[in-house]
C-alpha cells in the first residue's frame, strides 16, 4: 500500500462521527472502524454530526481534509442523511443536480492528492412500516444518484444503504432496536422521553455496519481490501 502508514479520511454524518460523553451511548460507524483495519491503516474521522455535501463544505471541513490528505490515502465520502432536508437551505441538496456536483468536488479533492476516493452510500434508518418490513425510507434517490456520480467519475462504491437494509430486514423490527438509540422505555425508564430515535447507532449497531463496509472493501479487491483484516 505505499508508505508504513496509510490514512483514511472520513467525510461523514453523525452515523459516523467520534462522539464524546456528550452524546453518550451514540457511536458511530468511523468511532468503531478501527476493529476492522490493518495495522499501518489511519482512521481520520472528520464526519460530523447533521452535515451535508454541502454544510460540511461551507464549515471548511472539506478544506481541512484537503490540507492534510495525501498520495495513497484514501477519502471515504458519506452523505445523504442531511443532503434531503428540503427544510433547511444550509443543507439540502437536489439529489440529481446539486448532490452530485457536490460529491464530484470531494472526489476531485482526493484525486488531486493522488489520493483514493471511496463513495458509501447512507445507511438506512429504521423505518418500519410492521415487525418484519422496512418501508421506502426517503434516501433513495440520494442512493441512485450517489451510484450515478460513481459510474461517471470511475469512482469505488459501498453500497452501504443496501446491506443495511437487508440487515434490518432479516433481523426485524424488535431486533433492530438494539443496533439504534431506540430505547424501550421497559427497560430505560430514566432515559429521557422522545429519545425513540431510528437514526443514530449505538456501539452495537456501528460495529454491525463498519464489518458491512469492511465487507464492501473486501469485495472491491485490491488497494481497498488491503485495508481490512
Amino acid at each position: 500500500m505505499g508508505g508504513a502508514e496509510t490514512r483514511i479520511f472520513w467525510a461523514a454524518d453523525s452515523t459516523v462521527q467520534t462522539n464524546d460523553i456528550t452524546t453518550y451511548p451514540q457511536t458511530g460507524i468511523g468511532q468503531v472502524f478501527s476493529l476492522y483495519t490493518k495495522d499501518g491503516v489511519i482512521v481520520s474521522n472528520h464526519a460530523k454530526n447533521g452535515r451535508s455535501t454541502k454544510s460540511f463544505m461551507d464549515e471548511g471541513r472539506l478544506d481541512a481534509i484537503d490540507r492534510q490528505i495525501g498520495e495513497g490515502d484514501f477519502l471515504f465520502i458519506q452523505f445523504g442523511h442531511n443532503d434531503e432536508k428540503s427544510e433547511d437551505p444550509t443543507r439540502y441538496t437536489e439529489p440529481y443536480s446539486t448532490f452530485m456536483e457536490n460529491l464530484e468536488i470531494y472526489i476531485d479533492v482526493a484525486r488531486k492528492h493522488q489520493a483514493n476516493p471511496v463513495l458509501i452510500t447512507p445507511l438506512e434508518r429504521r423505518c418500519f412500516v410492521d415487525a418484519r418490513h422496512l418501508g421506502i425510507g426517503a434516501h433513495s434517490d440520494y442512493v441512485a444518484a450517489m451510484k450515478q456520480t460513481a459510474e461517471k467519475n470511475q469512482v469505488p462504491l459501498v453500497d452501504l444503504y443496501s446491506m443495511s437494509r437487508c440487515e434490518l430486514k432479516k433481523a426485524g423490527e424488535p431486533d433492530s432496536r438494539k443496533w439504534y438509540m431506540y430505547f424501550d422505555a421497559n427497560l430505560y425508564q430514566n432515559y429521557p422521553e422522545g429519545k425513540q430515535d431510528n437514526t443514530h447507532l449505538r456501539y452495537e449497531g456501528a460495529v454491525l455496519y463498519a464489518g458491512l463496509i469492511a465487507k464492501g472493501l473486501h469485495a472491491l479487491g485490491g488497494i481497498y481490501s488491503d485495508l481490512v483484516k
